[in-house]
């Protein structure tokens, strides 16, 4: 019989790429926020690159130090330039005039 802190298996399950035993990998969360970084050049940059950077830096294993793949650093990298650029139309389509500055 099992009681607490004693299973039934000899082995547990392997932790998976990410350490936990659920949940999405590293490699398609860094493949998702480039989707969403490259989409957001197109159509809702102020939802989409936040969205990548988020994407990107759980990809990257919560940190800034170490190996990080290429993947969630461009994540990073274009939900950043995707963020500031749907900020920059944001506050010209708000100014008096209506252009872009």
């Amino acid at each position: 019989m099992a009681s607490f802190g004693q299973g039934t298996r000899k082995y547990p399950r392997s932790p998976g790429r990410t350490g936990s035993r659920s949940g999405p990998d590293r490699a398609t969360l860094g493949i998702i926020g480039v989707v969403c970084a490259v989409a957001g050049f197109f159509v809702l940059g102020i939802v989409l690159g936040p969205a990548a950077i988020v994407c990107g830096w759980l990809a990257m294993g919560r940190t800034w130090a170490g190996s990080r793949p290429v993947t969630a650093v461009v994540a990073v990298v274009l939900g950043a330039i995707d963020t500031l650029l749907a900020l920059v139309w944001l506050i010209g389509t708000a100014s008096p005039t209506g252009g872009m500055f």
